[in-house]
């Protein structure tokens, strides 16, 4: 009997479950994909918002000031990188300098300091590379940048380190009420608790509806965005962001926490809660539009491109509620934009609900506010780099050239609490295949590392999905020039469909 389940291990899930994981309770997070932050948490613009653009009163508004504020100390305790860049909202004629006026009295409603309308000269001063075309702009110093799906790791490799149990690849089937909480039938085991928290994102809806009253309807909208090449990555050095419209915040142009350029997204909505395709004419608007924002856009140093889904919902706010016909049953939907940004107050904002609902809430003696350090080898100075590697030989073998990531980091990534399992799970915590070949050199290693690390067979390593094979079987054994049964041997793979 568990007293509290979280479904779904995105940033909301796994916030929730660290926050959580500070009393002593039987807690169990759970995650129909095979790792955590896999689904819209892994595809958005990794942007901390200030807060200017929620409608006042509303719970949007009131979490995203919040929660930014939580972010230096919350990413300094989980060892994860963050920094405070600052936005412009550009305007390009006077209409839109009216729209910057109304966004800076709405922020200071919302609390938001130091907001500042700049003249052209000014805008310059920050950003030498702006549009001529821009006439002002709307500065907000807190808004930053973090890695979304470095965050959500974090969290709950910290929440399994304070005994949160986590359980991937388990997909809640249907639920049923007892008489002293629910039970969860899921793909793998029957799962006993006194309460819910439902933090299953686009599924949310479905998820409410197994055991009430449909409230809410979750209607996914699609945004594409591009990735460019860290050559060009202090073409900006803030967050610009165009006008706001009714479809959302708009295409920005934004530096990344790792040294990229991103661009995106454009708002498409759509059916189909699983359609995560790229278009052409989807990526052909993304750089027209952002094309706006500065003086010269480097289409050509495009690396990667991808798309994410936001969960919106009718309300038009956050829904953090527990369910009026199902006690113990408590809805964390409808979680678009700023989602990431509010994600740490929307966790206090649960655990003083469960407070408020009278749930024994006792705190451990021993709780780990911090996670163990991640050593980020290419960052590190030449003295450094040679201590560690006398400590540990794997971090002198550099297995991605491009992002010079090395054998040490990624075996620390597969050996900690809720451990990299996949090639893509590696790549979301140390960054191999990243960079400008897009793991085209480093991919083959980083697998031989994943199966032996994990005991299994080559073959069976994924790319993220179980069903995303990447080598199907061996067809033969060959030394270095060519000879089958020499005695130097290497394995020739023939590769997936679905593969890299």
């Amino acid at each position: 009997m568990y007293d509290i389940v979280v479904i779904g291990a995105g940033i909301i899930g796994c916030s929730i479950a660290r926050v959580l994981s500070k009393y002593q309770l039987k807690i169990v997070l759970i995650e129909k994909e095979p790792d955590v932050a896999d689904c819209t948490t892994k595809a958005n613009s990794a942007i901390i918002h200030a807060g200017y653009d929620a409608k006042p009163g509303t719970l949007k508004a009131k979490l995203n000031v919040l929660g930014n504020m939580a972010f230096d100390e919350l990413c300094a305790d989980l060892d994860v990188q963050f920094k405070r860049i600052g936005s412009l909202v550009v305007a390009f004629n006077d209409d839109e300098i009216q729209t910057l006026n109304k966004l800076r009295e709405q922020g200071e409603k919302n609390g938001v300091s130091d907001l500042k309308i700049f003249n052209q000269d000014e805008v310059r001063r920050v950003e030498p590379n702006i549009s001529n075309d821009v006439k002002a702009a709307l500065y907000a110093p807190t808004c930053g940048i973090v890695g979304p799906w470095e965050l959500a790791v974090a969290m709950a490799e910290n929440a399994a380190d304070n005994g949160v149990e986590i359980l991937l690849n388990t997909k809640i089937e249907d639920m049923i009420k007892a008489s002293d909480g629910y039970l969860l039938l899921t793909n793998t085991r029957k799962i006993h608790t006194k309460y819910v928290i439902n933090c299953a994102g686009l599924h949310a809806d479905e998820i409410n509806n197994m055991v009430a009253a449909p409230s809410f309807h979750i209607m996914p909208r699609r945004g594409e965005y591009n990735i460019m090449d860290k050559y060009v990555g202090g073409l900006v050095n803030t967050v610009i962001f165009q006008c706001p419209s009714n479809l959302g915040k708009g295409v920005l142009v934004s530096p990344t926490v790792h040294g990229n350029l991103l661009i995106g997204p454009n708002s498409e909505d759509i059916n189909e809660k699983d359609n995560f395709e790229t278009t052409k004419e989807g990526l052909k608007c993304i750089l027209e539009t952002a094309s706006r924002s500065i003086k010269w856009m480097p289409a050509g140093s495009v690396i990667t491109a991808f798309t994410g889904l936001r969960a919106r919902c009718e309300r038009d706010d956050f829904i953090i509620e527990e369910a009026p016909d199902a006690a113990g049953f408590i809805n964390v939907a409808g979680i678009e934009s700023p989602g990431l940004t509010a994600a740490p107050a929307i966790a206090v904002y649960v655990e003083n609900l469960l407070g408020e609902m009278r749930v024994k809430m006792i705190k451990k003696h021993e709780y780990l506010q911090t996670r163990r350090h991640v050593v980020r080898f290419n960052e590190l100075s030449n003295n450094q780099k040679q201590m560690i590697i006398r400590q540990d030989s794997r971090y002198g073998k550099v297995i991605c050239r491009c992002e010079t990531i090395t054998e040490g980091e990624i075996v620390d990534a597969i050996h900690r609490n809720v451990g990299a399992r996949t090639l893509d799970g590696v790549k979301r915590r140390v960054r191999p295949g990243s960079g400008r070949c897009q793991g085209g050199f480093c991919s083959p290693r980083v697998m031989e590392i994943i199966a032996r690390e994990l005991g299994i067979d080559i073959t069976k390593v994924v790319k993220d999905h179980p069903e995303s094979y990447i080598l199907t079987k061996q067809t033969k054994d060959t030394d270095m020039c060519g000879y089958e049964n020499s005695k130097f041997m290497t394995k020739e793979y023939v590769t997936s469909a679905s593969g890299i």
